[in-house]
């Protein structure tokens, strides 16, 4: 949802507008557009429950984080006119009942809305273990201010913050507190701030200010402001924001200038310098994103001048918001979404730049980011400490924090998988991790590395099984110790049954067999003889001893008399095989029966009269191919 001061770029400058409670719908209406929600709200409630009015009223509840009261009315909205709502209703609804924590009712809604199924809680148990930081967390309280966000770094113990404790400043419609101007403090050892002081009238004005960035000379400082006059678009009159330059000359700011690449028809916002402050990133929802608010950067060139704003694309950006970005001194891109999966409401997310470009961002987790916004995130990475800010409490505030190792990410098993004796790698093997209790956790078919990799959790005992068709599987037993190895290496060896077993046979089209002696039917018969089932006492043996072995019975005859009726006859002998070796206990499962007829001779016998009788004698035949 969107937070009550700084998050919708687009911000208003309505200004004193006083009502009573009760007005006309069209006045509502207004208020909407120009966003002031709780004014519009106000009216709303007095009036019919349509479809408009619902979702106008949801909406207000909604932008101003009353989750209780949005969720109320967006479920009234969706009872009764469900079925002609635009999607959209279906994410600003789950995004509301995630900011309560109701992740199955908001799972149902998100589901529908990306035509895929969403499970958040899977999402939130899976980043306990891959979220690569725990961060601890202490509010900065201020009794002079009930909003602060946007902390930034300036100089080496100096702070630089948006905030509303000027009760001078006009009133903001949209959340009846005044608006932002920008401040700097001395961080004090304990980590408060003190000596807070406003920057001058140069920078700080009557609309807003926010989310400033500086030079590490200090003498350069990009910032926002929101335009002192709204622009009317499709559907409303907006006031957008624009990021502005000022320079430091004698201990004074000025030449503060919008960047030439800023529209009074779009907004760009939330300045960031890359660590060789050569490129500008910030957030803009200038025509060409892929919807909402992107993440750009722009090249700062020697002059002075800059390059044209580029789009970091759908790896980064979302059809939803991508905002407030930073990039550390380590060159990691931290920002936030409520695009990407997530808590509820804006998640601060990392990316790390691999060969040029950024790669998946990943969620920094449940220890900073909460069901509601959480944002502007700044870390010096030496030292392992930052701020964010989140409105989690009910207003903006700024929260101070140290990180360390997530030590779950550390729990892993690996290994490759490799034919026993010949070592090759074994490309296509089925690598299956087991907990105590037998049951399957995770599965890997192995690539052309024949590397697996399974994140695992302290305390456990598990069991990697490496399997491989004609292969005797290999089962490796371990466990997690939080105080002992945390990183496992599991090379599984797995041996071919061809290497083990003196009877079992690779043939010339590559299927492996185990290879017994004969087996003899009486003429026109499929009942096993007392010869044959001692041949077949061979293979249920060997079938025990390797209980995974699956077999196909394949019966085979020769080319003399009629197709269909020898066709009918292996397949009766291979089904009489098949129930030999179940009645000698093995698993039916295991089995698999084909009667093949005279379809498939091992020479050129595939007529009556033109082969002797051991030629013939070669066809007619049970094989017993190892299917697993």
């Amino acid at each position: 949802m969107k937070t009550k001061t700084y998050i919708f770029a687009s911000l208003l400058l309505v200004g004193g507008i006083s009502l009573a409670q009760k007005g006309n719908l069209k006045r509502a209406n207004q208020l909407f557009e120009m966003r002031a929600y709780n004014q519009a709200a106000e009216i709303y409630e007095t009036k019919e429950h349509t479809q408009e009015m619902l979702q106008n009223l949801a909406d207000s509840y909604f932008y101003n984080a009353n989750l209780q009261k949005a969720i109320k009315n967006y479920r009234e909205l969706f009872i009764t006119y469900g079925d002609s709502l635009d999607l959209e209703y279906h994410f600003r609804f789950a995004q509301a009942l995630k900011g309560v924590q109701n992740y199955k009712d908001a799972d149902k809604y998100l589901s529908t809305y990306y035509n895929r199924p969403i499970n958040t809680m899977a999402f939130i148990e899976n980043s306990e273990k891959t979220t690569p930081h725990l961060f601890k967390l202490n509010q900065l309280e201020d009794p002079n201010s009930k909003s602060d966000f946007g902390m930034s770094f300036y100089g080496e113990d100096k702070v630089a913050f948006a905030s509303t404790r000027n009760t001078q400043s006009p009133t903001y419609s949209w959340n009846d507190l005044p608006y932002l101007d920008l401040y700097y403090a001395t961080v004090t050892k304990e980590g408060g701030l003190t000596n807070i002081t406003p920057f001058s009238d140069a920078i700080n004005t009557e609309t807003h200010e926010s989310n400033a960035v500086f030079t590490k000379d200090g003498k350069t400082m990009y910032f926002n402001r929101t335009n002192s006059n709204r622009k009317k678009t499709d559907e409303e009159r907006i006031a957008h924001i624009k990021i502005y330059k000022a320079e430091l000359v004698d201990g004074n700011w000025t030449n503060v200038k919008a960047l030439p690449f800023t529209s009074n028809s779009f907004s760009t916002e939330h300045p960031a310098l890359s660590n060789d402050e050569k490129s500008l990133y910030f957030a803009s929802d200038m025509p060409g994103t892929l919807g909402s608010f992107d993440i750009y950067k722009v090249a700062i060139n020697d002059d002075g001048t800059y390059g044209e704003p580029e789009n970091l694309g759908p790896t980064i950006n979302t059809m939803h918001r991508e905002q407030f970005p930073f990039v550390s001194d380590y060159g990691v891109l931290y920002f936030s979404s409520d695009g990407h999966e997530g808590f509820g409401g804006l998640d601060v997310l990392r990316s790390n730049k691999v060969n040029g470009a950024f790669d998946q961002p990943v969620n920094l987790g449940s220890s900073i980011n909460s069901s509601l916004d959480d944002f502007a995130f700044v870390i010096n990475e030496k030292d392992n400490k930052g701020y964010v800010s989140s409105n989690r409490s009910g207003n903006d505030k700024i929260l101070s924090f140290g990180r360390e190792e997530n030590i779950l990410t550390k729990y892993q098993v690996e290994g490759i998988v490799q034919d026993k004796n010949s070592k090759e790698l074994l490309v296509g093997a089925l690598v299956t991790l087991f907990n105590e209790a037998g049951n399957v956790i995770q599965d890997s078919l192995v690539g052309e590395t024949a590397h697996y990799l399974f994140k695992i959790e302290p305390n456990k005992k598990y069991k990697v099984r490496g399997t491989r068709k004609a292969y005797i599987p290999q089962d490796i037993e371990f466990s997690t110790d939080s105080e002992g190895k945390v990183q496992h290496n599991i090379y599984l060896s797995l041996e071919a049954f061809a290497d083990a077993e003196e009877n079992v046979k690779e043939n010339e089209k590559g299927e492996v067999q185990v290879e017994l002696d004969k087996i003899y039917f009486d003429f026109d018969k499929s009942n096993i003889r007392k010869d044959a089932a001692t041949t077949l006492n061979v293979l249920v043996d060997l079938m025990k001893k390797y209980p995974s072995m699956e077999i196909e019975v394949s019966a085979h005859t020769d080319a003399r008399g009629a197709d269909q009726y020898n066709l009918d006859l292996s397949k009766r002998r291979a089904a009489s095989t098949l129930e030999y070796l179940v009645t000698q206990g093995i698993d039916r499962n295991r089995l698999k029966s084909m009667g093949y007829g005279e379809m498939q001779p091992l020479n050129e016998c595939v007529k009556e009269g033109v082969c002797s009788e051991e030629e013939y004698d070669i066809n007619r035949r049970c094989e017993f191919t190892i299917l697993n």
